[in-house]
């Protein structure tokens, strides 16, 4: 069935990089990958799932503000992936990152993988 892998979380130092990858495969987002959006929320001790990016089937992107200039998405749908690039991270970047896909008025969801930032 479908099926969200991410993987690329861990711990970084405030200012350093980590990229996520999310594999998507199976059931409908395999075969319809290509007019659907994908993107990453995250979540923090405490907080809301907030989105992180995204970006939809004909590259729009949107992104929260606070990692505007900061990450990059960017989705090769031939591989079923999305990535996000991390630069500059901060603290409050601490949280469960999860990919997402959202088509045909569902959503589905990774298992999520954890990026802390810490001294």
């Amino acid at each position: 069935q479908v099926q969200l892998v991410e993987s690329g979380g861990g711990l970084a130092q405030p200012g350093g990089s980590l990229r996520l990858s999310c594999v998507a495969s199976g059931g409908i987002v395999g075969t319809y990958i290509n007019i659907m959006t994908m993107g990453w929320y995250r979540q923090a001790p405490g907080q809301q799932r907030e989105l992180v990016a995204s970006m939809d089937s004909v590259g729009r992107t949107m992104y929260e503000d606070s990692v505007k200039g900061r990450f990059t998405i960017s989705r090769e749908n031939a591989k079923n992936t999305v990535y996000l690039q991390m630069n500059s991270l901060k603290p409050e970047d601490t949280a469960v990152y999860y990919c997402n896909v959202y088509g045909l008025n569902r959503n589905y969801w990774g298992q999520g993988t954890q990026v802390t930032v810490s001294s």
